[in-house]
């Protein structure tokens, strides 16, 4: 299966878009997609998350404190205006990477960086930077692919690169809708478990990560275990997960709690469960089954891989 290239190098609210009445000056927001030509002059005045903002220039000095963030800024070539970004931004390799912190965000330690412009997931420190005159763009958690693309383009609009914003989000929409082609049709639906971490917490299906694997087919055993209090993230017990017996396993606790195969295989009672045995045990990079940016192409490819292993095509 080809694999992506990643152009130059994460919103549950919905953007609307429309135009305003001044030449130079854009709104833009959900619907992004269905403007003609945006312009990457500047003002522009955009509607994210966090409600109406105007950036009057193109923005040099950009501090990301989101990963997904910082992964769809590189990736629209925005990645020379960024002069820093959070711990957690680990990729792309360039990405000037501080101690700032998106989660507990210090007004103080972000304005030592001067930024003309500040992305973040939330909007918690919204009034502090208002007060010294730098815009907030609140770019929240994905629900859909669709807010993936508007993001995407949401950003192009701030930072002037439109055109290559675009050209990302249709990258990734081509390559989505040829993987989603390619899933192998089966009798009946593989079912699966997905792993946050050791405590067996789990997503369901009407999460952004549950809803790539209903694109490839999957069964998720964690959406008959959830009571609509988890928000989505069910807290599974080792006897439902042993009797529910998924297919294939996948752990996006790789890195933060050292889990691969071998150690799953080697919990109590789980040997004999049909994708322990068969060796259908999918290890993620937790840092790409967590973001919504460009690099969730690559996360469905890998499930799309197994879910063409498991029928039988591909060994593991």
């Amino acid at each position: 299966m080809r694999r992506r290239a990643i152009v130059p190098l994460l919103v549950v609210a919905a953007l609307a878009l429309t135009a305003c009445g001044d030449d130079d000056t854009t709104d833009v927001g959900a619907d992004a997609s269905t403007t003609s030509s945006a312009p990457t002059a500047f003002p522009v005045t955009v509607t994210a998350a966090n409600g109406e903002i105007t950036i009057d220039e193109q923005p040099s000095r950009i501090v990301s404190l989101s990963p997904t963030a910082t992964e769809m800024l590189f990736a629209i070539g925005a990645g020379d205006q960024v002069v820093a970004v959070d711990e957690f931004s680990t990729f792309p390799p360039e990405a000037p990477i501080t101690d700032l912190s998106g989660y507990q965000a210090n007004v103080e330690a972000i304005a030592g960086y001067d930024p003309d412009l500040v992305v973040m997931q939330s909007d918690d420190i919204g009034d502090e930077l208002a007060a010294i005159d730098v815009p907030l763009v609140v770019a929240p958690a994905a629900a859909v692919l669709d807010d993936s693309y508007e993001q995407l383009e949401l950003l192009g609009l701030v930072t002037g690169h439109v055109d290559a914003a675009r050209a990302v989000a249709d990258d990734m929409r081509a390559e989505i809708d040829e993987l989603v082609a390619s899933v192998p049709d089966t009798d009946e639906p593989l079912t699966y478990y997905y792993e946050l971490d050791t405590e067996y917490f789990s997503v369901t299906s009407s999460t952004f990560i549950g809803a790539l694997f209903s694109m490839a087919g999957f069964e998720n055993i964690a959406d008959a275990a959830d009571d609509g209090t988890s928000g989505g993230y069910p807290q599974l017990s080792v006897e439902y997960i042993v009797d529910a017996d998924p297919d294939v396993i996948f752990l996006a606790d790789t890195k933060c709690c050292n889990q691969t195969a071998e150690t799953v295989a080697d919990r109590a009672g789980w040997s004999t469960m049909t994708a322990v045995r068969a060796g259908r045990i999918v290890e993620l990079d937790d840092d790409i089954a967590s973001r919504w940016g460009p690099r969730v192409v690559d996360l469905l490819e890998q499930i799309v891989t197994a879910t063409t292993a498991a029928t039988g095509a591909d060994p593991y």
